[in-house]
């Protein structure tokens, strides 16, 4: 009999993948499913972004490379972190990994031992509570909820901080909520973790550039925590190069080098080719990442007008990624033929079956009672998902 390992055996599957393969089975049996599971931008990758990745081919661009990354694209990283964020990391504090999720990984996985805390404020993106697992760290979940826009207090911090804590990770823009904490929230919070100089910060910023407050600031920019500031980031979501796999860490140099020493033992460099790209998408136009923002904006203005018109749903304005996720729990304990809805759960499974939309449980995002729609789609098929979750939802009694 084969042994499958205890810290695979605990892992959770991805939710939000999984309901997306759920998704497609149902389209391959010919059920016309309209899919807001999955986070991805719907656009195509820039075609100047395409063309250097032509171009590298064509300069044999496609050999193994250093495991960090090319030299030239953490260069390029840095001055796009310098020139944008007013934050300073030297290339060798960039490492380029396959995709920001191995990137945040590496980060996890070099800072924390078995038994080390792990602050994670809730709802959060699915793979944070898994990787901490796969650390053998301990998970210190801190809910917030819509009453107070899915953003951690001072005063909740400060409470979940003790002397096992080594690590805190904050996502903002936010997924699943799209929430974003403002630099005056950001400081209060700084304020209490510049106490406790034995945690580190992982920043996910990977959706900084969607983004419809008008300003961004970086976790890495306070110098009170700056030494021990973990900035993760990418090209997927920014430049919608999700199949690309590129993402990275600028990071104290100790982590960095052990991200490094950590990637070189398990996937070496990330791909020649899309290293390439990225660099191109670093140093060429921006015009492209405002259009999609636009988009993105417009989308959520949409969403949200309709959400708003459904009974029974609770929803926030979101300020950044393309997430609304809307409180439901009013719906718990209702039924349509043999089929009751106990928890979001249960819902999400509704709408995909009775409706023929795809959502994710919050329970995936650690905070049950909600469901994360993704606005990652056309102006029709938002459209026309919110009137199958209205007429859905309505049959419910």
């Amino acid at each position: 009999m084969i042994q499958i390992s205890e810290r695979v055996t605990n892992l959770s599957q991805s939710q939000t993948l999984a309901m997306s393969q759920k998704s497609a089975e149902l389209k391959a049996q010919g059920v016309d499913v309209i899919n807001l599971s999955v986070g991805e931008p719907d656009f195509n990758t820039p075609d100047h972004i395409k063309a250097a990745a032509k171009q590298a081919i064509d300069d044999n661009f496609t050999f193994y490379t250093p495991v960090a990354g090319y030299m030239s694209l953490r260069k390029a990283i840095a001055a796009n972190l310098k020139e944008i964020n007013g934050v300073d990391y030297a290339p060798e504090q960039i490492v380029v990994g396959n995709g920001a999720k191995q990137a945040l990984c590496n980060a996890v996985l070099s800072i924390v031992n078995p038994g080390d805390e792990v602050i994670i404020p809730t709802p959060a993106w699915v793979s944070y509570v898994e990787m901490v697992k796969l650390a053998e760290g301990v998970n210190v979940l801190v809910p917030a909820g819509i009453d107070q826009d899915f953003k951690i207090t001072p005063a909740q911090l400060r409470e979940a901080l003790t002397e096992r804590t080594r690590l805190i990770i904050l996502c903002s823009p936010s997924n699943p909520t799209g929430s974003v904490y403002t630099r005056a929230e950001l400081q209060a919070l700084v304020d209490v973790l510049k106490d406790y100089p034995k945690v580190t910060v992982i920043a996910d910023e990977i959706y900084q550039h969607i983004n419809f407050t008008g300003s961004f600031t970086s976790l890495g920019a306070f110098p009170e925590i700056a030494d021990r500031v973990v900035v993760v980031n990418g090209v997927s979501k920014a430049y919608a190069m999700t199949g690309w796999r590129i993402g990275f860490i600028a990071a104290p140099l100790p982590v960095a080098k052990a991200a490094t020493k950590l990637q070189s033992q398990y996937t070496s460099n990330p791909s020649s080719v899309a290293q390439k790209a990225a660099e191109a998408a670093y140093t060429g136009s921006q015009e492209c990442v405002e259009e999609m923002r636009k988009a993105f904006e417009r989308r959520r203005d949409l969403v949200v007008s309709l959400a708003r018109e459904i009974p029974g749903i609770e929803v926030n304005v979101p300020q950044g990624a393309f997430y609304l996720f809307p409180k439901v729990e009013s719906y718990f304990g209702k039924k349509f033929g043999d089929k009751t809805i106990a928890n979001d759960s249960d819902l999400a499974m509704y709408l995909l079956e009775e409706g023929h939309v795809a959502t994710v449980s919050g329970e995936a995002f650690c905070l049950p009672g909600y469901i994360r729609l993704s606005y990652a789609t056309s102006d029709d098929n938002i459209r026309e998902a919110m009137r199958r979750i209205a007429s859905a939802l309505a049959k419910l009694k």
